[in-house]
């Protein structure tokens, strides 16, 4: 018997091509997507997974500001760890992280960038879980001592066994550093990717960063991370020491988050790489939902719809003693058929378009057994889903009275005929929010793109060398002064100028500190303030313009003791006009600054976070990029090319066997928006899915009404009735379902794109026209889909609509 369903239900599938084509399509588009999607926000969640990841917490440091304290930076002490551990014996093993960010690796005279790496103290491996494939960790607690990656270890050593090995190690200054051990690649789900491992004894060693060894509560520099035994309550230990003030200081405390949390809840300043949005996670999990919805009750309208064709048979099969619950099966057997068909070829659709979703995202999604796991509530969903999708039609198929079926006199009452438009109108609702959100996220990405950010980075290249010899400072400061000179001498070149950061580095390169004493000796320790070096042409290079007092002059001292700051510094010590601050002193870091000038305010961080107190001071070798403004005659690509390969030919000149790495400034400014203009183009692709999915469930209840009214329409056209005339009276009905769904839409659109706005700190607005916009594409689509059936109704000759019976 249940053979004998399979059978029915595929003979009136392949006897039903057009109906079995649009709902196995719809289905499995709705049904790929929401896999995509689905594997997509499982990657997302599987960050810093591990066996006892979830004893592992980060450390960072908390700010007052007020009255309260706010999320500060993602560094803290060399003294946080250690004493966490003795202060609470829930504190099983703490480590320190001091990131190393692009060092230069020489063997053999071959030069080895690598973008990441760290010192760190011994219990990394044990609270990371890393297993070693070569070499011990037992002489890790000695300085020098270096664990390198597998890949990183093929680079330097090739086949041979680098145990024992020595490498040179070039971040400032050279250090030379014995192989003792080679670990697994690290994986892409972890917040901070090390493709390296220094022992942090080395620290003392180093001569670039034996500054930081001294243990102290002055620089926070560090990543620290502690393990804590399986016993322990995270809220209850965070409480325990966000009110033990270990470093005694008021105005900071400790706080701990899990590690599992970093990526997508973590976005503070010094992060180790950029993190995910549990928004844009709980956004594309949304759509994801929607879109699936969306194919079920697309699904359901045009079943529904060709029940009324199998009134006939059904009647048929009622006369000949089929009971109710064996039409509920057989079409229960139908629908499970049809999604198991839709579930094939969504499978087919997701193996094609998953490569090209991970171009598109840069990530390395796969769909596999893996996985299935992490997939199984998902599954679970869409399976449950697809089962109640099914069995409305089933009910409806049931239902039919033998006798009016037979006569064909089969008529859908009004309340069915209402929860078919309430369908449709939801189909309208939920895609009108999203055509909201599309516009929304797209005019939020331009406002991104275009808004003027106050300084001038077109045609700006910052230049950093690794240079691979000991040089003294004096001559390290001598040569990078001639190799200042001979750029300014190129006919290509504007203008030059050395710098610590520039707009758009983020904060990995910048200093920070707290308890500024203001001109009138009121001693401010809430409020962080950021610092960088640079030279004074650095404020033409990118055209920062100043509001008070000028650029600090060009001094022969190590440091000059004159500073620029920006406007927002100035009213943050009470002066509206910066006129009134310029020659007055502030002081920090033990020392009095001059202000020799109050520069106008500009996006140091881009548009998603307010502009900071901003501190910039002269240091004759603390500027590591080179910046250089090109003029017009380099402009073409070609051009452009050739002027970059003349620069790094001056640089190999003064510094041979040095590398050289260059960024336009523009192109890394607009690059911190990459995720968002991403998640924009995704939100866009979704959207339209959504719609045509919405389109799918309208073109079968128009199929469904215009059946029900041929009668009607024939009557109509006979007594004189023109096309346009019963054009307007199929389509009125619809349009205003599309209406109302736009009414309905319209204050959960702006409520949800308000939400999501809130994460910028600079921000479009929710314009008038966005909603006028979005009712009118939804009003196009429909009258669109609904006229492709109505004409065909319309056109129809009245003859043959009159004799059906």
């Amino acid at each position: 018997m249940n053979l004998l369903y399979i059978k029915i239900a595929f003979r009136y599938l392949f006897k039903n091509k057009l109906y079995s084509f649009i709902n196995i399509i719809g289905l499995s588009l709705g049904i790929a997507a929401f896999i995509i999607i689905s594997l997509y926000v499982s990657y997302e969640k599987s960050y810093d997974t591990f066996e006892d990841s979830d004893q592992v917490y980060r450390v960072y440091m908390d700010y007052l500001k007020g009255e309260t304290f706010e999320a500060g930076d993602a560094q803290t002490y060399n003294l946080s760890g250690p004493t966490l551990e003795k202060e609470f014996p829930e504190v099983i093993d703490n480590v320190r992280i001091y990131r190393l960010e692009k060092v230069t690796f020489v063997k053999d005279d071959r030069a080895i960038e690598q973008p990441s790496g760290a010192l760190t103290d011994v219990p990394y491996l044990d609270i990371f879980n890393i297993s070693l494939l070569k070499g011990s960790a037992q002489d890790y607690s000695k300085p020098n001592t270096i664990i390198l990656s597998e890949t990183l270890a093929k680079k330097l050593f090739g086949d041979e066994n680098p145990i024992s090995k020595t490498v040179s190690v070039f971040y400032g200054s050279e250090a030379l550093l014995e192989v003792i051990a080679v670990m697994p690649d690290v994986a892409e789900t972890t917040h901070m990717k090390l493709n390296f491992l220094v022992s942090f004894e080395t620290m003392k060693t180093w001569e670039a960063i034996n500054g930081q060894a001294e243990l102290n509560w002055s620089r926070n520099n560090f990543f620290t991370y502690i393990k804590v035994n399986k016993n322990s309550n995270f809220d209850e230990l965070q409480n325990k020491i966000i009110n033990t003030d270990i470093e005694n200081d008021p105005d900071e405390r400790h706080n701990i988050e899990r590690i599992g949390d970093i990526h997508l809840h973590s976005d503070k300043p010094y992060e180790a790489e950029a993190n995910g949005s549990i928004s844009r996670i709980r956004f594309l999990s949304i759509i994801a939902i929607i879109i699936l919805i969306l194919s079920w009750l697309n699904y359901i309208n045009l079943s529904t719809v060709k029940s009324l064709e199998r009134s006939r048979e059904i009647g048929i099969r009622k006369v000949a003693g089929a009971q109710r619950s064996q039409l509920i099966i057989q079409s229960l057997v139908e629908s499970m058929c049809l999604f198991i068909l839709a579930f094939i070829v969504a499978i087919l659709f997701v193996v094609v378009l998953l490569p090209v979703f991970n171009g598109f995202v840069e990530k390395s999604l796969v769909l596999g057994i893996g996985n299935i796991k992490a997939l199984l509530p998902f599954v679970g969903l869409m399976l449950l889903g697809s089962l109640l999708a099914g069995f409305y039609p089933a009910l409806i198929l049931s239902n039919f009275s033998p006798i009016k079926a037979l006569k064909g006199k089969i008529k859908t009452s009004s309340n069915k005929l209402n929860i078919r438009k309430g369908l449709i109108a939801f189909q309208f609702f939920a895609t009108i929010i999203l055509i909201i959100g599309t516009l929304v996220v797209v005019k939020q990405i331009n406002f991104l793109k275009e808004q003027p950010i106050g300084v001038e980075l077109s045609q700006v290249c910052a230049f950093k060398g690794e240079i691979l010899e000991t040089l003294s400072d004096s001559l390290m400061i001598t040569k990078v002064g001639i190799f200042e000179n001979e750029l300014k001498n190129l006919s290509f070149i504007k203008n030059v100028a050395r710098t610590q950061t520039y707009p758009g580095d983020g904060y990995d390169n910048l200093s920070s500190t707290i308890g500024i004493q203001y001109p009138n000796g009121e001693t401010n320790e809430q409020k962080v303030f950021y610092i960088h070096s640079a030279k004074p042409d650095y404020f033409n290079v990118v055209d920062i313009k100043f509001s008070a007092g000028e650029a600090f002059k060009e001094s022969s001292d190590k440091i000059s003791k004159n500073i620029v700051i920006n406007e927002t510094f100035a009213r943050q010590m009470g002066f509206t006009n910066p006129s009134a601050i310029v020659n007055k002193h502030v002081e920090f870091w033990g020392e009095k600054w001059n202000i020799s000038g109050v520069m106008e305010d500009y996006h140091h961080f881009g548009l998603k976070t307010e502009i900071e107190p901003l501190i910039v001071y002269s240091h004759q070798n603390n500027n590591n990029n080179v910046l250089v403004k090109f003029n017009s005659s380099a402009n073409s690509v070609a051009g452009m090319q050739t002027s970059l390969d003349k620069v790094e030919m001056v640089f190999k000149s003064i510094f041979p066997n040095s590398t050289l790495d260059y960024t336009f400034l523009d192109k890394k400014f607009e690059a911190q928006y990459i995720e968002d203009q991403k998640f924009g183009i995704a939100f866009q692709i979704f959207t339209v899915l959504a719609i045509l999915i919405a389109a799918l469930g309208l073109f079968g209840l128009t199929s469904y009404m215009c059946l029900q009214r041929r009668k009607e329409i024939g009557i109509r056209k006979v007594t004189g009735a023109s096309i346009f005339q019963i054009l307007k009276l199929l389509n009125k009905d619809f349009i205003k379902l599309v209406i109302i769904a736009f009414i309905i839409a319209i204050p959960v659109g702006w409520y949800i794109m308000k939400i999501w706005l809130q994460e910028f700190a600079y921000r479009t607005d929710l314009s008038w026209w966005i909603f006028a916009l979005s009712a009118i594409i939804a009003i196009v689509i429909a009258l669109i889909t609904v006229s492709v059936q109505s004409i065909k109704a319309a056109t129809a000759n009245p003859v043959k609509s009159l004799k059906t019976e």
